[in-house]
């Protein structure tokens, strides 16, 4: 199943303006704003916090399950998607990054 059709069966995003990526000391590492171009990474990253409660390396990796034909392009070009990226070295480095809800007002 590509991308686009996976993204339809992933939970809404209307009610985020962004989620916040934190590390283990509670820093900001990354922002996905709810926008073009970060829209469809928004609603990858929610829906695993949502199902593990944080980006685990086990959530990472059904992310780049999730991303479909855009993993294959990411490992091909890094730096092309940073988000799929950013869960690729989760998944190599076995971390975790908690998640912060920021609602859109």
């Amino acid at each position: 199943m590509a991308f686009a059709d996976k993204l339809k069966t992933l939970p809404g995003v209307s009610h985020l303006a962004a989620l916040h990526l934190l590390d283990g000391a509670g820093q900001v590492v990354g922002t996905i704003e709810n926008k073009p171009g970060q829209a469809g990474s928004l609603a990858v990253y929610n829906h695993l916090a949502q199902l593990h409660g944080a980006i685990t390396p086990d959530a990472a990796t059904q992310g780049i399950e999730l991303y479909a034909e855009h993993s294959e392009d990411a490992r091909l070009n890094p730096g092309k998607h940073p988000n799929i990226d950013r869960l690729i070295g989760l998944v190599e480095r076995g971390e975790t990054l908690r998640v912060k809800h920021v609602f859109a007002a």
